[in-house]
């Protein structure tokens, strides 16, 4: 078997992941935090520090051995956030968590929108040449390709996350939004799908169903926020 490991580009990858993956359970804990549950900060997860959000599988192992296989795509996770959501006063039990919820994905998709903007300034050809003739073309290369690169892989993995989180399989977000949307007595049935949700994933992960729905989605934000 033949790996090609690039560690240039790994570097340049994992600050993207970790920052996607942070900024994804912060979103959630703020929110958390903003309706009333003091739970993620009183868990000390309200901070951009990665150590309190680093999970060892999903943000090094997993990301390591896609890095390793060369994967297309690359994703991972930190520590899901501790919330109460029984401490949502202001909205209640089934709304505070849906908030709580979408917070991740959309906080992605706003990070994924931010980067690509500066992609898009950054990335010009008239920025390009006019950096260059000021700073010279070795900045060029070793700092704004890079950096570009970097946005690059932001979008990518930030996009990634949203998308892969808002797929309606408890417990993902989208699973736990869909479960505070349905009735009562639906949700009661849907409670115990969250136990076989990872299984349910890796299934459909391993059948090839996830490429048809992820891709297209997945395809047009990054071509949206990339401008290509």
């Amino acid at each position: 078997m033949e790996f090609n490991i690039d560690l240039g580009r790994i570097v340049i990858m994992i600050p993207a992941l970790l920052f996607a993956v942070i900024i994804h359970e912060l979103a959630h804990g703020v929110i958390a935090y903003k309706l009333g549950d003091p739970t993620p900060k009183l868990a000390g997860r309200l901070t951009f520090n990665p150590i309190p959000h680093i999970d060892p599988i999903g943000s090094l192992l997993v990301p390591g051995l896609l890095m390793l296989f060369n994967a297309p795509i690359l994703f991972g996770w930190a520590k899901p956030v501790p919330i109460n959501p029984f401490n949502f006063k202001k909205l209640g039990y089934r709304k505070g968590m849906a908030f709580t919820a979408s917070a991740g994905p959309m906080s992605n998709l706003l990070s994924a929108a931010v980067f690509g903007i500066v992609f898009q300034m950054l990335g010009n050809q008239s920025t390009i040449m006019s950096l260059a003739s000021t700073f010279g073309t070795e900045f060029v290369k070793t700092v704004i390709f890079p950096l570009l690169l970097f946005l690059k892989f932001a979008v990518s993995i930030n996009v990634v996350l949203a998308i892969f989180n808002i797929l309606p399989i408890p417990p993902l977000d989208g699973g736990r939004v869909l479960m505070s949307i349905v009735p009562p007595h639906i949700e009661q049935k849907l409670e115990p799908l969250e136990q076989y949700g990872f299984f349910i994933v890796i299934l459909l992960l391993v059948i090839g169903v996830l490429n048809y729905i992820i891709l297209p989605p997945y395809m047009f934000f990054v071509s949206l926020f990339l401008g290509s």
